[in-house]
């Protein structure tokens, strides 16, 4: 919940006599319309910095290497590099790390003072692999990197780098020239001498001195406003920029967050990617602005290969992207291959940060999943969350009292639509005070939770960064007693405008503020908390009401560093501190559930996130899918939108299509602002209540399936909502698409997001797959488009043949309530006969799977055996579920069909056949899921 409009007379209320007229014109300037004014926001050209870079135009580069510098060890390269322009020199440091993965370093070889480099996203210093010299000459150096034949190649004049494979270039640094680094420099008319050691080759050279007359007499360099607020810049100008060029490629993915189509848009003809974590009210769409979380990360892809760029900087950041193929028609592309046209096509790259070093990991896949285990090798994997998270979450801003939520938790049990968790906005607090209770409306926390715990459901409550100023409040004492938050440019505490009004940012870049942050969260310090109370970090970007672009201004202070260097990192650090506190206010057993709206490279590793203030739109509805789509490629699978959209009020129609598309994405939650009347799924007449139930239910008979795709996002690094093309990247008509998608592999979605659809078209892929419509076990064969009729109540979702999906089918009020019922495994065989799946079950809350205590078992068909294997012989664990039902799709009529367990007899089980679908139905086969047993068809 962002977004400032409606909240005029809220704030005035709360801040009482604190100047309520600033309040009102604030909130106003905020939000004139119900869309986003693009005036709070900049573009490229008024960010001095981008504006600076964008003007460089490619061309031969400043910058050559001085090979005498060279230096190889076993692990890495280092050489300094030379700007002739104005003698400043830069040091390249190259590393070869496990798994395919190139790491190119520049910074200053004797900066000014240290730049920031990012601490706390890689999960550990990536190991280094041998660099070997292949040969070197006056023009350049020739290193291996070891397989299959890559090499990197070093030019010297102007310096550039290509990686190659055989004869390929997969991707060349500098190519276009547009390597810039801004040095970090003395003011011109500041007389103090600099601290180190001083440039003296710098001083000497008179075109320098000339280049820095030139350099005062740019906007933006040493000072820069923006509206009413300016940015004080103590450091000067120190930005950097790298262009990357990559042969082959004409679809790239990635840098979330953008409200964008899936395939990255080329940015020659208006403003590039902006990657910069802002509060953005009533965001557009089809758009490159900022959003609310930013991961520097993007994938290219071609049939034969895909690779990835990581740019590891946490300041604001541009992605421009330009293509020789972009703008070209289907008949432009084939006019070019009956001509012989020899242009290959490329996708060219160029990265713009503010401030920090250049840190950039290439990672060369060959396929997409090596990508995924290359960048989930440097920054962790998806957090293993509770079975309950994966559940149906109910959120509103805000349920008024105690008595609101016991009604709408009665309100689900009388409409037997099942649920997870209610959620509380920032009204359940005294006065916005996070960690607090309001005392009247939410008196007896703890018999409120209770309640809920009773029917083993569980609470969210918000729990913001910003901290209200007030002396009465313990919160605040001890962040201001010890020192903890962030300082303005002048010393001081800084205080910006936020839900409480005037309100401290804590400085989470500190690690003994979140070990003190995350003690908060302990039962005796957090007051009527239980253990089904779980936390929502919103408002992490961080967002300033009065602050330039709804944020923090540039040049408040974190220790040594400015915020414009760590900007990007903050909403992950809050998160981080707010899991570990869970983690800790447990002993360490419990699995967290934290919920984030700011993000970056690394968030995957705290919980979930979501898609921001969306609204009740028919295109917001069809955006949550690229938005989830690219957050899942750059490892944070746990996402989702707020169903029935979060701003205005969605017809009906629009309002089931939602919870039908919310049901198959990661995180299912319905959420609503202040102003849009109620909408809890049973208001809406019984047969719209019927068609929520009815979707909501099948989400819960697919948990023992979702909850296996989060066990190997959390083992593998693999997104669980993934593009068709991570599974079929040879087939060039899965690259651009993202109105369906698949659930690990073998399950393909098509949500229904047009109003007033009577059909939709699928692409179903694979040239020898078959697939299942789910609902009515009919056979489709792969790589056609499908037309699919469809009613309010059709969802078009299919299943692979050749997979094995296990289900619960007996649907109670809670995941929890379901732990110890039977599975039904839906086997959908392929055109050789063949299938397989897998079975993960474990306690569905504690650690416990880490001391290996989980089954996971392999599931396969063949030969007309159904089998049952152990894939962990290692772990141990019991369950009481059995395999109730066996469904076989593809299947032929048997004679007879026994089952043979380890420790029994063989025995003869019933069965059903229809042969009009083909569908075998094994009844009550009982055996414990957790065993191993053959059944065979004879």
């Amino acid at each position: 919940m962002g977004g400032v409009k409606r909240s005029i007379i809220k704030m005035a209320a709360i801040t009482g006599s604190m100047a309520p007229v600033l309040v009102l014109c604030l909130a106003m300037s905020l939000s004139g319309t119900w869309a986003v004014d693009k005036g709070n926001f900049k573009t490229c050209d008024q960010s001095a910095f981008c504006k600076r870079q964008r003007a460089l135009k490619p061309g031969d580069s400043p910058y050559r290497a001085l090979l005498e510098t060279m230096e190889l060890t076993n692990t890495r390269l280092t050489l300094q590099l030379i700007n002739d322009n104005n003698k400043v020199r830069l040091l390249l440091e190259l590393y070869r790390l496990q798994g395919n993965i190139t790491r190119v370093k520049i910074n200053e070889l004797k900066p000014l003072k240290p730049r920031f480099e990012v601490p706390d996203v890689l999960i550990r210093e990536p190991s280094t692999e041998p660099l070997s010299l292949l040969s070197q000459d006056e023009n350049g150096v020739v290193l291996s990197l070891g397989a299959e034949s890559q090499r990197v190649i070093i030019s010297a004049r102007p310096f550039r780098l290509d990686i190659m494979e055989g004869p390929e270039v997969l991707m060349s640094l500098n190519s276009r020239g547009l390597l810039a680094f801004e040095h970090l420099r003395m003011r011109k008319d500041t007389q103090a001498e600099p601290e180190g050691e001083k440039k003296e080759e710098e001083e000497a050279d008179p075109a320098n001195q000339a280049e820095k007359e030139e350099e005062e007499k740019i906007d933006g360099m040493w000072e820069e406003t923006f509206k009413s607020h300016s940015d004080s810049k103590p450091n000067g100008p120190s930005a950097i920029s790298l262009d990357f060029s990559l042969p082959g490629v004409e679809h790239v993915y990635g840098i979330p967050e953008h409200a964008d189509t899936l395939r990255l848009k080329t940015t020659d003809n208006g403003d590039p990617y902006r990657l910069y974590n802002l509060d953005v009210f009533q965001y557009e769409l089809y758009n490159p602005m900022a959003l609310y979380g930013a991961v520097p990360v993007m994938l290219a892809h071609q049939a034969q290969r895909t690779t990835g760029i990581f740019w590891l900087n946490a300041a604001e950041t541009w992605v421009d992207i330009s293509s020789n193929t972009a703008g070209k028609t289907v008949f432009g592309k084939m006019l070019d291959y009956v001509q012989g046209s020899s242009e290959t096509p490329q996708t060219d790259v160029r990265w713009i940060s503010e401030s920090g070093i250049i840190d950039v990991f290439l990672m060369l896949g060959p396929t997409p999943k090596d990508v995924f285990s290359q960048y989930a090798s440097l920054t962790g994997t998806q957090s293993f969350p509770p079975l309950s998270a994966v559940g149906y979450h109910q959120c509103r801003w805000n349920y008024n009292d105690q008595e609101d939520v016991a009604s709408v938790d009665a309100g689900f049990d009388e409409h037997d639509i099942p649920y997870d968790y209610i959620w509380l906005d920032i009204e359940h607090t005294d006065g916005k005070r996070y960690f607090t209770w309001d005392p009247h409306k939410f008196a007896t926390p703890k018999e409120m939770l209770q309640a809920l715990d009773d029917k083993k459901r569980k609470m969210v409550a918000i729990v913001d960064p910003h901290i209200k100023v007030d002396s009465n409040y313990k919160i605040h004492n001890e962040i201001r007693n010890k020192g903890f938050y962030i300082k303005n440019k002048d010393g001081g505490d800084y205080e910006g405008w936020c839900w409480p009004g005037s309100a401290g940012y804590p400085d989470f870049t500190r690690p003994d503020m979140r070990d003190w942050w995350a003690s908060m969260f302990a039962y005796d310090q957090y007051e009527g908390t239980m253990e089904n109370l779980y936390t929502w970090n919103d408002m992490n970007e961080p967002s300033v009401f009065n602050g330039p672009e709804v944020t923090m201004h540039k040049d408040a202070v974190h220790g040594p560093w400015e915020h414009r260097d760590v900007h990007n990192l903050y909403g992950l650090y809050v998160q981080m501190a707010t899991a570990e506190g869970q983690i800790q206010r447990s002993g360490g057993v419990e699995r967290p559930f934290v919920l984030t709206r700011a993000f970056f490279a690394g968030s995957q590793r705290y919980g979930a996130v979501w898609t921001g203030d969306n609204a009740a739109e028919w295109d917001h509805l069809k955006m949550s899918i690229p938005m989830c789509l690219s957050l899942g490629l750059v490892g944070i699978s746990f996402c989702g939108a707020d169903v029935g959209g979060f701003f205005k009020s969605p017809s009906t129609e629009l309002l089931v299509r939602w919870y039908q598309t919310g049901a198959y994405q990661p995180f299912f939650r319905a959420h609503a602002h202040l102003d849009t009347p109620r909408r809890e799924p049973w208001l809406f007449g019984p047969e719209n209540t019927a068609l929520i139930r009815e979707v909501v239910r099948q989400r819960y008979t697919l948990l023992p399936y979702w909850y296996q795709q989060f066990y190997h996002a959390y083992r593998t690094g693999d997104p669980i909502m993934r593009p068709l093309w991570v599974e079929y990247p040879q087939d060039p008509a899965t690259f651009a698409l993202d109105d369906e998608f698949l659930i690990g592999k073998d399950l393909l979605v098509h949500p229904v997001t047009e109003e007033g659809a009577r059909g939709v078209t699928a692409y179903l892929p694979g040239k020898d797959q078959v697939w299942f419509d789910v609902h009515t076990f009919q056979k489709h064969n792969g790589a056609q488009s499908l037309y699919i009729p469809v009613t309010m109540s059709s969802i078009p979702v299919f299943q692979r043949g050749g997979s094995i999906i296990p289900r619960k089918i007996r649907v109670r009020r809670s995941s929890s309530c379901m732990m110890h019922d039977p599975y039904t495994l839906y086997v959908a065989l392929n055109l050789q006969r063949t299938a397989e799946g897998e079975l993960y079950i474990d306690d569905g809350h504690t650690f416990n799977y880490e001391k290996k205590e989980f089954i996971h078992r392999k599931l396969s068909f063949a030969k007309n055996v159904l089998s049952s294997v152990n894939l962990a012989l290692d772990a141990e664990f019991s369950t009481g579920s059995w395999i109730e039902r066996i469904v076989i799709l593809g299947a032929s009529k048997p004679s007879k069909v026994t089952l043979q367990t380890a420790d029994g007899p063989e025995s003869q089980l019933e069965f059903d056949f229809d042969a009009s679908m083909s569908v075998l139905t094994l009844r009550k086969p009982g055996m414990n899921a957790g065993l191993d047993w053959n059944v065979m068809l004879q």
